[in-house]
């Protein structure tokens, strides 16, 4: 199975491919995705759609894990941070089969490094200790991997809750 794992983002997203197969996990590609050469947010939703697309048609994931809203301060950058992930939740969709699952920030960390306040080093850390010595860009880059391990290590108990709640019998 291919997981894609995204840090949204309206200025940039990170996202990274994983492969698991059992329990083993494969790290395929991880890069950094920049909208923010386009000035005006309105003009970069469709960049946004565009660039989340392309990674679909790329590496053709079977599921999709991407971070929950965050607090932020300004609720204008929260609004932004929505409308992005807005974005991207709708190319990732746009294939009905795509499933797509979100995490809080502190089920990812934890989920990564055991605790769920873990600082980004420890993040990168505990990355580079289940798939070698690696070098990211940005933050966003290692927070979207550290999304497809998240996802990984949970989504059996993710599609366990969703079926129940929709009273489907496993």
């Amino acid at each position: 199975m291919i997981i894609l794992g995204i840090d949204p983002g309206s200025r940039k997203a990170g996202f990274s491919v994983l492969e698991v197969q059992g329990k083993k996990m494969t790290y395929i590609a991880s890069g950094v995705m920049k909208f923010d050469h386009v000035d005006e947010f309105i003009d970069r939703l469709g960049l946004i759609y565009q660039a989340c697309d392309e990674l679909i048609t790329k590496y053709q994931p079977e599921e999709v894990a991407i971070e929950s809203l965050i607090y932020v301060k300004s609720v204008e950058a929260l609004s932004k941070l929505a409308q992005a992930r807005g974005a991207m939740i709708a190319a990732f969709k746009k294939e009905s089969t795509l499933k797509v699952f979100e995490y809080s920030p502190n089920l990812i960390k934890s989920s990564v490094t055991g605790h769920g306040h873990a600082a980004k080093d420890a993040v990168d850390r505990s990355l580079s200790m289940m798939f070698g010595k690696m070098t990211f860009k940005t933050n966003d880059e290692s927070d979207a991997l550290a999304i497809a391990v998240c996802h990984a290590l949970n989504r059996t108990y993710h599609l366990k809750t969703m079926t129940k709640a929709k009273g489907i019998s496993p």
